[in-house]
């Protein structure tokens, strides 16, 4: 059985577990913010018509100094991309037919784009605890070319701070072994440290931040990318001219001035879970200690999570599986943080599901 690579599009899902695409569903697989986009966007979004008659600019220069200004750095530190997914597709060719290494589990576009480019790939696998012994990791370093390390992490929620990154980047520094960090979910962690002012003294860090996700416009694919000026140069070189258009371009700059909408959905977002995670250790289900919007579950009555996935879907309840994310295989089923009216419908049916298969623990 061949299951889509990604969260969303649950017409592919259902198809694959050889189930009706029920009328009414809530997607709990895609990770984006549950409060929608900022509401300057809808205020706005007729005045991006007057823009799509001209080329979009190829250099993203005022969308550059928006992010610059509010990184504190220059813009020629700076690559906007079409989503995450490009600028992961270019840094493979950056890194092509060399050596890199993947903490795992990790979203899987970084070892596709590693393979397409000839890579010869190693993996470090997170603990049960999905924690980083930093030894270990470390101790993989030798020979690498690049590290490729989510954070958080996706699919966990786990976050790791600077006592973790600070001491794995100084041993990429002395290795000559780049530390690509992507922080497409970092928006939603309340204790983010940030990772912007190593970047003067480490020029092996990269790091990868989505404003998809954190806005809720995956529609219009939109991230981008911070590092020395001469890695974004050479990335620069790779990409197509035009690669982000102009409602991507304009929209980008209007989120980023909306920085209450961001303060809304931490609180919103720490508020859901907690009352989530209470909810669940009532029902005996184990959960991961995500510091995010999305988190590991799993029914520790069972090893293979799938009859609690086809439930789940049965009832138009639309969880991430796990079946292509190493070191879970199934194990675990991924949940974004959604509305309060939607969060609660899922506890309905996890007490549904519960009532079937009474808990012995």
């Amino acid at each position: 059985m061949t299951w889509p690579s990604h969260g969303s599009n649950p017409q592919y899902l259902y198809e694959a577990a050889g189930l009706t695409l029920p009328e009414c569903l809530i997607d709990f697989s895609a990770n984006i913010n549950p409060l929608g986009p900022p509401a300057v966007l809808q205020k706005h979004w007729g005045d991006l018509f007057h823009g799509i008659g001209t080329y979009p600019d190829p250099h993203t220069a005022s969308l550059k100094v928006k992010i610059a200004n509010r990184e504190g750095i220059g813009p020629e530190r700076i690559l906007i991309g079409n989503g995450g997914a490009e600028i992961i597709s270019l840094l493979g060719r950056l890194i092509a037919e060399k050596k890199v290494l993947i903490v795992e589990p990790a979203f899987s576009e970084y070892e596709k784009a590693c393979q397409v480019n000839n890579c010869d790939v190693s993996y470090y696998q997170l603990s049960d605890g999905w924690e980083i012994h930093l030894h270990d990791l470390i101790g993989k370093l030798q020979g690498m070319d690049a590290v490729f390390l989510c954070n958080p992490n996706n699919p966990t929620g786990m976050y790791y701070g600077t006592d973790i990154i600070l001491p794995l980047l100084k041993a990429c520094k002395r290795e000559n072994c780049l530390l690509i960090v992507d922080e497409a979910f970092y928006d939603f962690t309340a204790e983010y440290e940030p990772l912007v002012p190593y970047l003067k003294e480490f020029p092996q860090l990269i790091l990868m931040r989505s404003l998809t996700k954190i806005f809720a416009i995956p529609g219009i694919r939109l991230g981008y990318l911070m590092a020395d000026r001469s890695l974004v140069e050479k990335l620069s070189a790779y990409q197509p001219h035009w690669s982000v258009n102009s409602v991507a371009i304009q929209a980008g700059e209007w989120c980023l001035e909306d920085e209450e909408h961001i303060s809304k959905m931490i609180q919103f977002i720490q508020s859901e879970r907690d009352v989530l995670l209470r909810f669940y250790q009532e029902q005996h289900f184990e959960v991961s200690n995500s510091a995010i919007n999305f988190y590991l579950l799993r029914d520790p009555q069972l090893n293979d999570q799938y009859p609690l996935f086809e439930f789940l879907l049965k009832q138009g309840i639309v969880p991430r599986h796990t079946f292509n994310f190493p070191g879970l295989e199934g194990r675990w089923l991924r949940f974004a943080i959604r509305t309060s009216v939607e969060n609660r419908k899922l506890m309905e049916a996890m007490k549904a599901w519960r009532r079937l298969n009474p808990s012995f623990l």
